[in-house]
Protein backbone atom coordinates (compact mmCIF):
# COMPACT_ATOMS: atom_id res chain seq x y z
CA UNK A 1 0.00 0.00 0.00
CA UNK A 2 1.40 3.60 -0.69
CA UNK A 3 2.49 6.16 1.64
CA UNK A 4 -0.42 8.69 2.18
CA UNK A 5 1.16 12.06 0.53
CA UNK A 6 -1.33 14.67 2.59
CA UNK A 7 -2.81 15.63 5.96
CA UNK A 8 -6.43 14.80 4.44
CA UNK A 9 -5.16 11.11 2.77
CA UNK A 10 -4.48 10.47 6.21
CA UNK A 11 -7.05 11.71 7.85
CA UNK A 12 -9.79 9.66 5.62
CA UNK A 13 -7.11 6.78 6.29
CA UNK A 14 -8.32 7.29 9.47
CA UNK A 15 -11.61 7.52 9.19
CA UNK A 16 -11.38 4.10 7.49
CA UNK A 17 -9.46 2.54 10.39
CA UNK A 18 -12.23 4.14 12.71
CA UNK A 19 -15.22 2.42 10.54
CA UNK A 20 -13.32 -0.93 10.20
CA UNK A 21 -13.34 -1.00 13.75
CA UNK A 22 -16.59 0.06 14.61
CA UNK A 23 -17.77 -2.41 12.03
CA UNK A 24 -15.54 -5.30 13.97
CA UNK A 25 -17.65 -4.39 17.12
CA UNK A 26 -21.19 -4.44 15.30
CA UNK A 27 -23.47 -7.23 16.58
CA UNK A 28 -23.78 -9.05 13.22
CA UNK A 29 -19.68 -8.36 13.36
CA UNK A 30 -19.96 -10.19 16.82
CA UNK A 31 -22.25 -12.77 16.08
CA UNK A 32 -20.38 -14.11 13.07
CA UNK A 33 -16.99 -14.22 15.66
CA UNK A 34 -19.60 -16.44 17.56
CA UNK A 35 -20.27 -18.47 14.90
CA UNK A 36 -16.82 -19.62 14.14
CA UNK A 37 -15.98 -19.94 17.94
CA UNK A 38 -15.06 -16.81 19.51
CA UNK A 39 -16.58 -17.10 22.75
CA UNK A 40 -15.61 -13.46 24.07
CA UNK A 41 -17.56 -11.79 21.12
CA UNK A 42 -20.62 -13.86 21.80
CA UNK A 43 -19.53 -12.58 25.49
CA UNK A 44 -19.15 -8.99 24.83
CA UNK A 45 -22.70 -9.02 23.11
CA UNK A 46 -24.36 -10.50 26.40
CA UNK A 47 -22.47 -7.84 28.27
CA UNK A 48 -24.30 -5.48 25.59
CA UNK A 49 -28.02 -6.47 26.33
CA UNK A 50 -28.57 -8.58 29.33
CA UNK A 51 -29.74 -5.56 31.50
CA UNK A 52 -31.98 -4.36 28.98
CA UNK A 53 -33.43 -7.84 28.53
CA UNK A 54 -33.42 -8.47 32.21
CA UNK A 55 -35.50 -4.88 32.71
CA UNK A 56 -37.98 -6.05 29.86
CA UNK A 57 -38.53 -8.83 31.24
CA UNK A 58 -39.36 -8.16 34.53
CA UNK A 59 -41.89 -5.04 33.13
CA UNK A 60 -43.27 -7.75 31.33
CA UNK A 61 -43.78 -10.47 34.15
CA UNK A 62 -43.20 -8.38 37.45
CA UNK A 63 -40.56 -11.13 38.78
CA UNK A 64 -36.88 -9.74 38.82
CA UNK A 65 -36.02 -13.99 39.59
CA UNK A 66 -37.69 -14.98 36.66
CA UNK A 67 -36.57 -12.25 34.62
CA UNK A 68 -33.07 -12.93 35.32
CA UNK A 69 -33.83 -16.34 34.50
CA UNK A 70 -35.33 -16.39 31.34
CA UNK A 71 -32.91 -13.38 30.08
CA UNK A 72 -30.20 -16.31 30.53
CA UNK A 73 -32.44 -18.73 28.60
CA UNK A 74 -32.78 -15.98 25.64
CA UNK A 75 -29.14 -15.74 25.85
CA UNK A 76 -29.18 -19.43 25.56
CA UNK A 77 -31.65 -19.52 22.29
CA UNK A 78 -29.53 -17.28 20.46
CA UNK A 79 -26.21 -19.16 21.34
CA UNK A 80 -27.56 -22.11 19.93
CA UNK A 81 -29.06 -20.81 16.79
CA UNK A 82 -26.08 -18.81 15.59
CA UNK A 83 -26.07 -20.32 13.11
CA UNK A 84 -29.54 -19.57 11.78
CA UNK A 85 -29.12 -16.15 12.62
CA UNK A 86 -30.13 -13.56 9.39
CA UNK A 87 -28.82 -10.05 9.44
CA UNK A 88 -32.11 -9.37 7.40
CA UNK A 89 -32.94 -7.05 10.53
CA UNK A 90 -31.08 -5.31 13.58
CA UNK A 91 -29.71 -8.11 16.00
CA UNK A 92 -31.75 -5.90 19.02
CA UNK A 93 -35.35 -7.18 17.14
CA UNK A 94 -34.22 -10.75 17.14
CA UNK A 95 -33.21 -10.62 20.80
CA UNK A 96 -36.65 -9.09 21.65
CA UNK A 97 -38.85 -11.16 20.07
CA UNK A 98 -37.14 -14.32 21.70
CA UNK A 99 -37.22 -12.74 24.88
CA UNK A 100 -41.27 -11.34 24.29
CA UNK A 101 -41.60 -14.75 23.16
CA UNK A 102 -40.43 -16.59 26.46
CA UNK A 103 -42.07 -13.86 28.95
CA UNK A 104 -45.61 -14.47 27.11
CA UNK A 105 -44.79 -18.55 27.37
CA UNK A 106 -43.92 -18.06 31.49
CA UNK A 107 -47.21 -15.93 31.64
CA UNK A 108 -49.53 -18.11 30.15
CA UNK A 109 -47.80 -21.14 32.34
CA UNK A 110 -49.07 -19.16 35.64
CA UNK A 111 -52.08 -18.78 34.34
CA UNK A 112 -52.40 -22.37 33.66
CA UNK A 113 -50.98 -23.46 37.11
CA UNK A 114 -53.49 -20.99 38.61
CA UNK A 115 -56.82 -22.78 37.24
CA UNK A 116 -55.52 -26.27 37.66
CA UNK A 117 -54.49 -25.07 41.78
CA UNK A 118 -55.67 -22.39 43.68
CA UNK A 119 -58.51 -20.84 42.23
CA UNK A 120 -59.62 -18.59 44.86
CA UNK A 121 -61.51 -20.72 46.93
CA UNK A 122 -60.79 -23.41 50.04
CA UNK A 123 -62.80 -26.13 50.60
CA UNK A 124 -64.20 -27.04 54.45
CA UNK A 125 -65.55 -30.00 55.50
CA UNK A 126 -65.93 -32.41 53.44
CA UNK A 127 -69.27 -32.18 51.07
CA UNK A 128 -69.53 -28.56 52.06
CA UNK A 129 -69.43 -26.26 49.34
CA UNK A 130 -66.31 -24.26 48.48
CA UNK A 131 -66.09 -20.86 50.24
CA UNK A 132 -64.49 -17.71 48.81
CA UNK A 133 -61.21 -16.93 50.76
CA UNK A 134 -61.23 -13.44 51.54
CA UNK A 135 -59.21 -12.12 54.43
CA UNK A 136 -59.16 -9.03 55.76
CA UNK A 137 -56.45 -6.15 55.13
CA UNK A 138 -54.60 -5.46 58.45
CA UNK A 139 -51.97 -3.40 57.25
CA UNK A 140 -52.13 0.34 58.61
CA UNK A 141 -52.41 2.99 56.15
CA UNK A 142 -49.68 4.60 54.35
CA UNK A 143 -48.14 7.87 55.12
CA UNK A 144 -47.08 9.93 52.38
CA UNK A 145 -43.72 8.94 52.50
CA UNK A 146 -44.64 5.68 50.72
CA UNK A 147 -46.90 7.06 48.53
CA UNK A 148 -44.47 7.15 45.22
CA UNK A 149 -43.13 4.02 46.12
CA UNK A 150 -46.63 2.66 46.27
CA UNK A 151 -47.47 4.40 42.93
CA UNK A 152 -44.49 2.79 41.46
CA UNK A 153 -45.46 -0.59 42.39
CA UNK A 154 -48.87 0.12 41.54
CA UNK A 155 -47.83 0.49 37.71
CA UNK A 156 -45.91 -2.49 37.94
CA UNK A 157 -48.84 -4.24 39.60
CA UNK A 158 -51.36 -2.72 36.55
CA UNK A 159 -49.06 -4.32 34.21
CA UNK A 160 -48.95 -6.88 35.09
CA UNK A 161 -52.45 -7.58 34.74
CA UNK A 162 -52.87 -6.18 30.82
CA UNK A 163 -53.83 -9.53 28.48
CA UNK A 164 -50.74 -10.55 26.65
CA UNK A 165 -51.30 -8.63 23.45
CA UNK A 166 -51.97 -5.66 25.54
CA UNK A 167 -48.58 -5.62 27.67
CA UNK A 168 -46.02 -6.63 25.54
CA UNK A 169 -46.58 -3.36 22.74
CA UNK A 170 -47.09 -1.31 26.16
CA UNK A 171 -43.81 -2.52 27.49
CA UNK A 172 -41.68 -2.06 24.39
CA UNK A 173 -42.75 1.55 23.67
CA UNK A 174 -43.49 3.14 26.85
CA UNK A 175 -40.97 1.23 29.36
CA UNK A 176 -38.18 0.51 26.56
CA UNK A 177 -38.60 3.18 24.05
CA UNK A 178 -39.03 0.93 21.06
CA UNK A 179 -40.43 2.86 17.32
CA UNK A 180 -43.82 1.43 16.41
CA UNK A 181 -41.50 -0.08 13.56
CA UNK A 182 -39.16 -2.12 15.66
CA UNK A 183 -42.13 -3.07 17.98
CA UNK A 184 -44.25 -4.00 14.72
CA UNK A 185 -40.89 -6.37 13.72
CA UNK A 186 -40.46 -7.94 17.25
CA UNK A 187 -44.07 -9.08 17.26
CA UNK A 188 -44.75 -9.51 13.77
CA UNK A 189 -47.97 -7.25 13.60
CA UNK A 190 -48.61 -4.42 11.45
CA UNK A 191 -47.67 -1.29 12.70
CA UNK A 192 -51.63 -0.30 12.60
CA UNK A 193 -52.69 -3.19 15.19
CA UNK A 194 -49.53 -1.85 17.08
CA UNK A 195 -50.61 1.12 17.54
CA UNK A 196 -54.07 0.33 18.50
CA UNK A 197 -52.98 -2.06 20.95
CA UNK A 198 -50.89 0.73 22.80
CA UNK A 199 -53.95 2.91 22.63
CA UNK A 200 -56.40 0.70 24.02
CA UNK A 201 -53.21 -0.81 26.65
CA UNK A 202 -52.99 2.83 28.06
CA UNK A 203 -56.39 3.22 28.54
CA UNK A 204 -56.77 0.11 30.75
CA UNK A 205 -54.05 1.22 32.88
CA UNK A 206 -55.26 4.71 33.39
CA UNK A 207 -58.02 2.75 34.37
CA UNK A 208 -56.77 0.74 37.06
CA UNK A 209 -54.69 3.70 38.44
CA UNK A 210 -57.25 5.84 38.35
CA UNK A 211 -56.83 5.88 42.72
CA UNK A 212 -53.04 7.41 42.71
CA UNK A 213 -53.04 9.85 39.98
Amino acid sequence: MSKPTSIEEVRFNARIDSDEALERRSDHALLEATRVGDDAAFAELVGRYRNQIINFVYRMTNDFDGAADLAQETFVRVYKAVDRYKTSHAFSTYIYRIATNLAISELRKRKRRRMVSLTGFFHGKEGADPVEFDPPDAKPLQDDAMIGAERNNAVARGIATLPDKYRAPLVLRDVEGKSYEEISRILETSEGTIKSRISRARGLLREKLRVYF
